[in-house]
């Protein structure tokens, strides 16, 4: 069998899906050590800042390894996968056959060895992972030298595949290391096998006899100190038992949701205006488009008009349609629409926008946002399509809210958010009457959009809304 050497193993890296992302979450792996993978093949899942990614893995070969377990979350540009690019195969089988021929060849080049399974290329002959029938001197070296990186990368026993390692997270296995917990002895509670917090107390808790012992052949003072520090131990069961608080990670979409979300509050000023507007005659409407050839098989919905309304009133007052430039010192006046739709997903607020929606008809706008909607709720939407907006909207009506104070996603002017439609006492025509009513609250930039503007586009939205002709009369 062709000896492996250093070059056949590829290792892909943790790319940066995304623009400026800085790190990512494996979720699922579809693929194991030993399987072959085609170039363009889907090998595993990760979240990003916003959303759920599939990575291919760009070549040919046979998984050697898997860097990190699920759930852990990987900086861009470390390598997650190993990929044996050249006789792959063979050595996949190699080392189900521990008195085979292959494990003679596998010694002879010292100079250049294969990359040892989970920790990278080494340059050290020692470096190979020991295996059946091997000289003994070896082993110790490369049990010392697999023990440090592993120690460095934080991973479980190197001996171990990525099946055998004890599956937690990093805050977790800093746990166990700081109570002297070894993660393989510890029974999981959790979904899928992963230790928890709790799992780890629970196993440094039987330590507490142990230091018990210590005493009897020690002298008397000795006891107090043994105990002290094991008292600390149980403290934290009886705070993070899981029955009175539970303790999530803040990663994935919620930090980048709180980051946003802090940039966005501190950094531009905000001001929100709200209006109440009787939207009776755009709820006909909505019905009478149902009924349209042009839009059968269409998203047709009050939020579809409310998008056309609002792109509408920006076309009448342009300017509200900018950003600023804190590193120039300037305003940079958009002349197209990235209309952003806020969503809410499992995975939490996402906001992804219809590129040039200014320039879509309203058939293509609905189709737009259909399949924005469904896209978002199956937590398929790309980074690609969260990038570059420049106005959004927020329907919280839909939760039954009568209207809010957003905040504006990051680099964008205004938001518009849309409350509740209920039927209400309207004054209409002079006479009081049950209306379809709601309540727009459009949140601005006062850097760039002064109250004067800021106040026209809610207007305009308003009207149209109030009278959906003006759809026609003023595009």
């Amino acid at each position: 069998m062709t000896t492996m050497t250093e070059a056949s193993v590829r290792e892909f890296k943790m790319p940066d899906v995304g623009e400026g992302l800085t790190e990512a979450e494996i979720l699922k792996w579809y693929v194991q050590p030993g399987d072959t993978v085609t170039d363009g093949q889907v090998v595993c899942e990760v979240e990003t800042a916003k959303a759920a990614v599939e990575l291919p893995i760009p070549y040919d070969g046979v998984v050697r390894e898997l860097r990190f377990p699920e759930g852990t979350t990987v900086d861009v540009g470390t390598p997650i996968i190993a990929v044996d690019v050249a006789g792959g195969a063979p050595p996949a089988e190699a080392p189900a056959a521990p008195p085979a021929e292959p494990q003679q060849e596998e010694p002879k080049p010292q100079g250049r060895q294969p990359v040892l399974v989970g920790y990278g290329v080494a340059e050290s002959s020692t470096k190979r992972r020991p295996r059946k029938g091997l000289e003994a001197p070896e082993a110790p070296v490369q049990e010392a030298s697999a023990a440090v990186q592993s120690e460095l990368n934080g991973h479980g026993s190197p001996a171990a595949t990525v099946e055998q390692r004890p599956l937690a997270k990093p805050p977790v296995r800093k746990l166990a290391k700081d109570l002297g917990v070894d993660l393989a002895r510890v029974v999981p509670s959790g979904p899928d096998g992963i230790i928890t917090r709790e799992d780890v107390y629970a196993a440094a808790a039987p330590a507490q006899p142990a230091p018990a012992t210590a005493p009897v052949t020690a002298p008397e003072p000795v006891a107090p100190a043994a105990p002290a520090a094991v008292v600390q131990v149980p403290a934290p069961v009886a705070t993070y038992d899981g029955a009175r608080e539970t303790r999530i990670p803040v990663k994935g979409v919620r930090k980048a949701i709180a980051q946003a979300m802090i940039g966005s509050a501190f950094t531009a000023p905000h001001v929100t205006e709200f209006v109440t507007v009787d939207v009776t005659r755009t709820l006909k409407l909505v019905e009478e488009l149902k009924q349209d050839k042009e839009m059968q098989g269409l998203r047709v919905n009050p939020l579809l008009l409310i998008a056309k309304a609002l792109l509408v009133a920006i076309r009448r007052n342009p300017d509200v349609n900018a950003s600023w430039d804190e590193a120039n010192q300037e305003i940079v006046q958009k002349h197209y629409v990235n209309l952003g739709i806020a969503a809410a997903t499992p995975r939490g607020l996402i906001v992804p926008n219809i590129k040039d929606a200014h320039a879509k008809t309203l058939p293509q706008l609905a189709e737009a946002l259909g399949e924005l909607v469904s896209t978002a709720r199956e937590g398929r939407t790309s980074p690609a399509a969260m990038q570059g907006g420049t106005v959004t909207i927020t329907n919280v009506g839909v939760f039954g809210v009568d209207t809010g104070t957003p905040i504006l996603n990051p680099g964008e002017s205004a938001i518009l958010a849309v409350g509740a439609i209920k039927l209400q006492p309207w004054v209409h025509k002079g006479k009081v009457k049950p209306r379809q009513v709601t309540t727009l609250a459009l949140s601005f930039d006062h850097r760039l959009v002064d109250g004067e503007l800021g106040s026209k586009v809610l207007a305009d939205v308003a009207a149209i809304l109030e009278q959906p002709k003006k759809l026609i009369t003023w595009a």
